[in-house]
C-alpha cells in the first residue's frame, strides 16, 4: 500500500461515557450513518468525584467509576457529525458525562477479504 490509510480520512472516534447512554448513543450513531461500533465496559477517573459506600458494614471508597468505552472507525461519515452525534446522545450536564478523542488511523486491514486503507473500513 502506498499511501498510509491517514491521508485517506480514517480516523478513530474513543469516546468514554456513562454506561446508560450506550443505547442513545448507539442510536444516535446508526443515524448519521455510523452504525459500526465496538463497546467495552472500562473503570477510570476524571472530574467526577469519589464515592463512599457500604459493604457489608465496611465503608470503602469508589473513585474509579464504571463507564462504557466506544470506539467507532469513521470514513465515509464526516467525523465532525460522529463526534457531535456522541456529545448530544452521553450529555446529561453533570460531571462525570465522559470524553471524546479523534484519532488519526494510519493502517487497517480487514482479515476476511486482506482489503487495506480506506476499503478495509
Amino acid at each position: 500500500m502506498s499511501e498510509s490509510a491517514a491521508s485517506d480520512g480514517v480516523e478513530m472516534v474513543v469516546a468514554v461515557i456513562r454506561r446508560e447512554k450506550v443505547s442513545d448513543v448507539k442510536a444516535a450513531l446508526a443515524e448519521v450513518g455510523a452504525p459500526s461500533l465496538t463497546v467495552t465496559d472500562v473503570r477510570g477517573r476524571g472530574s467526577q468525584p469519589a464515592k463512599t459506600e457500604q459493604w457489608r458494614g465496611e465503608e470503602y471508597t469508589v473513585d474509579l467509576h464504571e463507564k462504557a468505552k466506544i470506539e467507532c472507525v469513521v470514513a465515509d461519515v464526516p467525523t465532525d457529525d460522529v463526534v457531535a452525534a456522541i456529545r448530544d446522545a452521553a450529555h446529561t450536564g453533570e460531571k462525570g458525562d465522559g470524553k471524546v478523542f479523534v484519532l488519526p488511523v494510519s493502517h487497517a486491514v480487514q482479515i476476511r477479504t486482506g482489503k487495506e486503507g480506506i476499503d478495509a473500513v
